[in-house]
């Protein structure tokens, strides 16, 4: 054989050693990215799509109809928790009403999570960051600034912690409610330590429902999947008011998205 050619061994497994490929680009493409994106356009996501692929073009034309800008989120298993956070906190900077009532429930949360039998000692560390990220907003920091909290990791990251601990609560509170939208026989207590506190696990509606009852505020979600012709949407609680949160799903993965009411 010539040197330089390349022969096929039979005991190799190569579809295993192509998708640990795949899996390290997507890993470095996503530790490249910013945790919360800088607000861009919603036709520069459209440019993003070929040309050949007219289902989701055409979803994102009838996106653009109500919504005039994306911030992209860190796919890392916890973007939805991290868009939320960063999305209701912008939304705070602008409406002091809301915020005093926020506040309000924020410092509360954690006698709540202690009085469930939650350890202070445990999560006295995520409160206290949770609190500093909140006193940003109280500071009226602009967009930017609060921009470049969400982006330091260390934050960030307990701040989505402290995010999963109270819905975690929240469901384990409610338990007579959310048992039926709890697969696998688990009880919430189970349910929360496998698939709510967790980081890096994603997030489905019944994530979506309790964070928004817990709060006291309202998400809405464009589903922008394979199916149908337009992006689904659904607002969180049901009965909720104006939302305050606007997502963008595609399969797996939340990013935010700016109405064009609110601009």
């Amino acid at each position: 054989m010539a040197e330089g050619d390349i022969s096929f061994d039979p005991n190799r497994n190569y579809d295993d050693e192509t998708l640990s490929l795949q899996r390290e680009i997507e890993k470095e493409i996503a530790e490249n990215q910013e945790l919360i994106g800088p607000m861009q356009p919603i036709e520069e996501l459209i440019e993003h799509y070929a040309k050949e692929d007219q289902i989701y073009r055409h979803k994102l034309m009838d996106l653009r109809k109500r919504h005039s800008h994306i911030r992209k989120v860190r796919g890392d298993g916890n973007c939805f928790f991290r868009g939320f956070g960063f999305a209701y906190l912008e939304s705070l900077l602008t409406d002091e009403a809301e915020f005093a009532r926020f506040k309000d429930i924020a410092v509360k949360s954690k006698d709540n999570l202690v009085a469930l039998g939650y350890s202070q000692f445990t999560i006295e560390d995520f409160h206290d960051t949770f609190m500093d990220v909140v006193g940003q907003v109280e500071k009226k920091v602009s967009v930017d600034e609060l921009q470049n909290v969400f982006n330091d990791q260390g934050i960030s990251d307990y701040f989505v912690v402290y995010l999963r601990l109270i819905v975690s609560g929240h469901l384990q509170k409610e338990s007579d409610f959310y048992s039926s939208f709890i697969e696998g026989g688990r009880t919430a207590k189970e349910f929360c330590s496998q698939e709510v506190e967790p980081m890096g696990k994603e997030s489905d509606h019944i994530h979506i429902i309790a964070l928004a009852t817990a709060l006291g505020t309202c998400v809405l979600v464009e589903y922008m999947d394979r199916s149908g012709e337009i992006c689904n949407q659904l607002v969180f609680p049901e009965e909720g008011a104006r939302p305050a949160v606007h997502l963008l799903y595609r399969p797996g993965h939340y990013d935010i998205v700016y109405s064009l009411t609110s601009d």
